[in-house]
């Protein structure tokens, strides 16, 4: 009896034993095909669209939140569609139809990739002057590396037409650029052409004005050269003021240019172009000044020299380094899928 017990113990524990080892690759490749076929699901599709419906509807409600709302629907979606192109056979047996979901899968990880790395800011250029870096109203991916120390331009002058009615033509501004060798290259760009140095594309925009040129010499003998860039004109024509301090002074400065003639004739043909009669009102406390070009104000915390007039250029800043590889995976997604509808609907001879 003790013998038949321990055999049938033994037969057990070597049946147990046999279906652990048996069973455990392939219940782990059961379980990793019953993972892929639930992560290929339709419902799941579905169920992200949605969620990417929703995100998108988040991030235009929500200015602040334009990157997570898009960016996890979108991972999500490309892992679905990964999984059904590895677990429906048709796709092995398509060559250009796992192409084209192989290219969609790369479309929905480059828009991600985009959402978070992007860059979208604004700057203004005096001209004659080297960009440095500094912008407004920026709005960036988390992502976003920041390598604008590595772009260097100067804004060269700009020419800008107007239409009876003030409506403004083409912008073709002259900028100097320097490339990776070094070396400065001169570009005419507009609205619709950028300057695209280091991946960062800089279009101008509408925003443009007039910036008087200052030295300031503080009463410690330091020297600095620069300009004050006022609202844009001719959108705030009258209204070109603005107040600021020196380097190294909390100084108030208030400085307002008067414009004595007509820039830009609404019933005429003409150019924008800087003012020849002008004259700049300064207000220090109480004290009003004029000022003309070469006139110099003492001020209790050094010397305030008016050089003249400038314009400035508004430019918007772009950095998306996803645009051509969007494009190169667009245009496999566009051939694979001709390729694909061409082989299934291509007339056969009837006597093939």
């Amino acid at each position: 009896m003790d013998g038949a017990v321990k055999r049938n113990g033994l037969a057990q524990a070597a049946s147990g034993q046999a279906r652990t080892d048996s069973s455990d690759p392939t219940e782990r490749s059961s379980a990793g095909g019953r993972l892929v076929r639930r992560l290929a699901s339709l419902r799941l599709t579905l169920a992200l669209i949605v969620l990417l419906g929703g995100g998108v509807a988040f991030a235009y409600l929500r200015e602040g939140a334009r990157t997570w709302p898009l960016v996890v629907p979108l991972v999500l979606l490309a892992i679905n569609l990964m999984a059904a192109v590895m677990s429906n056979g048709v796709f092995r047996r398509q060559t250009a139809l796992l192409v084209f979901h192989l290219a969609l899968v790369v479309l929905l990880l480059l828009v991600a990739a985009g959402r978070l790395t992007y860059l979208n800011a604004h700057v203004g250029v005096t001209e004659g002057v080297p960009f440095n870096g500094e912008l407004s109203g920026v709005d960036r991916g988390p992502l976003h590396a920041g390598a604008l120390s590595s772009v260097h331009f100067v804004n060269k002058g700009f020419h800008i037409d107007y239409a009876p009615g003030l409506q403004r033509e083409a912008t073709r501004n002259q900028v100097a650029w320097q490339g990776p060798d070094g070396r400065w290259h001169d570009e005419i760009i507009g609205d619709q052409k950028p300057l695209i140095v280091s991946g960062y594309r800089f279009y101008t925009t509408f925003n443009k004005g007039f910036a008087p040129t200052f030295r300031w010499r503080d009463n410690q003998g330091n020297v600095v050269r620069g300009s004050v860039q006022l609202p844009p004109y001719p959108m705030k024509e009258y209204s070109q003021a603005a107040e600021w301090s020196p380097p190294g002074s909390a100084l108030p400065i208030w400085v307002l240019l008067d414009i004595d003639e007509i820039i830009l004739d609404p019933a005429e043909h003409t150019s924008f172009h800087l003012p020849e009669h002008y004259k700049l009102v300064v207000r220090i406390g109480r004290e009003r000044h004029e000022m003309h070009p070469g006139d110099s104000l003492q001020t209790p915390d050094g010397t305030l020299e008016f050089e003249g007039l400038r314009n400035w250029m508004g430019y918007r800043v772009f950095y998306d380094w996803t645009l051509p590889w969007l494009l190169a995976a667009c245009t496999v997604a566009v051939v694979s899928l001709a390729a694909h509808f061409w082989t299934k609907f291509t007339a056969r001879p009837w006597d093939a």
